[in-house]
């Protein structure tokens, strides 16, 4: 028989020793500050300060040197600064592309939104507008009351006839007719 199969992905055995854990969003807010500071003006000056001071300090006669002249200390210092720089303005970076995502995502479904209440809106005005191509006209109402006062200053004793009603088109029969109803579309949430 063939011995029983363990996952790989997984270790063998707990581990007993305690785990460092940080929580992930305390070290991102974290190195955005940090990388924040990296890029100002401020931090730059401060950098300058050091690094004239440093070189001043070990280049002046009569004073003890702890870097002499090929300054390798200051060279490894600054080296280890940019070694835990990058990382860090990187991670800032990766933070920032992750809210710009999220950011770009919302604007698209709000949108896909917009453009939905607009089509149904424009559906809804073309509507109202068919229905009010059947409806009589301001300049229709301002001629038959002109006509109608006309007629009257014209025979006071006689009693005015009342005017036809303007001619419809003839309506289609509802069965003939197919009723497309308007209905504000779904949008996937």
């Amino acid at each position: 028989m063939s011995e029983p199969r363990f996952r790989l992905d997984q270790p063998r055995f707990e581990r007993r020793t305690p785990r460092f854990r940080v929580d992930p969003e305390a070290f991102g807010q974290w190195t955005e500050g940090f990388a924040r500071f990296l890029g100002t003006g401020r931090f730059l000056v401060i950098q300058t300060l050091i690094i004239l001071v440093w070189i001043v300090e070990n280049y002046l006669p009569g004073v003890p040197h702890f870097d002499p002249y090929p300054f390798q200390f200051l060279t490894l210092v600054l080296s280890l600064q940019a070694a835990y720089a990058a990382p860090l303005i990187l991670l800032a970076q990766n933070r920032q592309d992750d809210r710009d995502r999220v950011n770009l995502e919302a604007d698209r479904d709000e949108a896909r939104e917009s453009k939905a209440d607009l089509e149904y809106l424009a559906r809804e005005i073309a509507a109202i507008r068919m229905a009010v191509g059947e409806v009589a006209t301001r300049d229709f109402l301002r001629s038959e009351v002109t006509r109608l006062a006309e007629s009257r200053d014209g025979r006071d004793d006689k009693p005015v006839k009342e005017p036809k009603a303007p001619k419809q088109p003839k309506q289609p029969k509802v069965a003939d007719t197919p009723i497309a109803p308007v209905e504000r579309p779904v949008t996937a949430d």
